[in-house]
């Protein structure tokens, strides 16, 4: 009986020790990472992005550095929802450039108008995508809607970026039109500068902007348009940002709801001059101002104008504006943190 009982205990250490084993390979293989370089000289793996987004596997333990060196890359890159996590590094914010000029008019090879979507120098369609020190252009003009960067997969992240354009520069694409979006879209972007026209930063999904500069460019008229579905919680939230620009004073609104339940907060951001008295626009949908949620907690700046901000908007108190902490934002159902 005793040895039976020795028998039992050695074969459940066993047991255990394998299932250490199991779990510590796959630790180990969550955290490896592939790295290529694109470089434009041939000396590096790839000398264009999308062949090194090409090589990257269908495997979402597995993260992938993608290193572009200096220069400039005119591409139409697509990053299909089947990549594993995909980490782009430029040399340098100012040098390593990724540009196209399609827009929304502009014909397609069938014949037909790209249109907004279309027009995207990037779409970034998989989870956990991220990217420091890029330029993200879109050079078509003052030609209408030319996306600089589309984006429908959850938890992207984009550190000290560049995101070049006119109207419509950065589609926060989310799934909008419905109550309840099937899945999260999340995004944080950290010390990023993004400038445009005509709402230039747009879409549906949860999105911080901390530390930001956001430009408003000549002839610009709103920064943003949320698409923020009926039950999200947030929108936009832009947290210590940079609000300027070379427009004309008190000639740009804060945002303008695109789909009724839009939300846009700014918290403790610096406001200039070109941005209006008045704040935001209700689109010329009157129940908008019922249904959207705008607001702002100890802007600063010529721009900051609260006692003129339009009556349905709002001044959170400092109560109100402790819930606006990065966690509470961007955690989710799964309880995303940021690393």
């Amino acid at each position: 009986m005793e040895r039976l009982k020795t028998k039992s205990l050695l074969l459940l250490f066993s047991f255990i020790l394998v299932l250490i084993c199991i779990n510590s390979f796959n630790i180990d293989h969550i955290d490896s990472e592939k790295v290529y370089t694109v470089s434009q000289d041939g000396k590096g793996d790839f000398k264009t992005v999308q062949d090194a987004v090409n090589a990257v596997g269908d495997e979402l333990n597995i993260k992938t550095k993608i290193f572009i060196k200096k220069g400039t890359y005119r591409e139409k890159i697509t990053i299909p929802a089947t990549k594993g996590a995909i980490y782009l590094e430029g040399e340098s914010l100012t040098e390593t450039i990724i540009v196209n000029d399609d827009f929304a008019s502009k014909k397609n090879s069938a014949g037909k108008e790209m249109g907004t979507t279309g027009s995207s120098t990037i779409f970034i369609f998989p989870d956990n995508f991220s990217a420091k020190k890029i330029t993200f252009q879109n050079d078509a003009g003052k030609v209408g809607q030319a996306v600089a960067v589309l984006i429908t997969g959850d938890k992207a992240i984009f550190e000290n970026c560049r995101f070049l354009g006119f109207q419509d520069t950065l589609y926060l694409k989310g799934e909008q039109d419905v109550p309840t979006p099937k899945r999260e879209t999340r995004h944080y972007f950290k010390n990023c500068y993004i400038e445009g026209t005509t709402d230039f930063i747009f879409g549906a999904a949860t999105a911080v902007f901390e530390d930001c500069t956001i430009f408003a460019k000549e002839s610009a008229t709103y920064l943003t348009a949320a698409s923020t579905p009926e039950n999200a919680k947030f929108g936009f939230v832009f947290m210590n940002c940079k609000i300027k620009g070379e427009a004309r004073p008190e000639s740009v609104y804060l945002g303008r709801p695109w789909r009724p339940f839009a939300k846009t907060v700014f918290i403790n951001c610096a406001i200039d001059n070109t941005i209006k008295p008045e704040g935001w626009h209700n689109w010329k949908k009157t129940e908008a101002e019922k249904t959207s949620f705008y607001a702002e907690y100890n802007s600063k700046g010529i721009g900051a104008n609260a006692e003129k901000r339009v009556s349905w908007s709002h001044q959170l108190t400092k109560e109100q504006s402790k819930e606006y902490q990065i966690k509470n934002i961007l955690s989710g159902k799964d309880n995303w943190v940021l690393k």
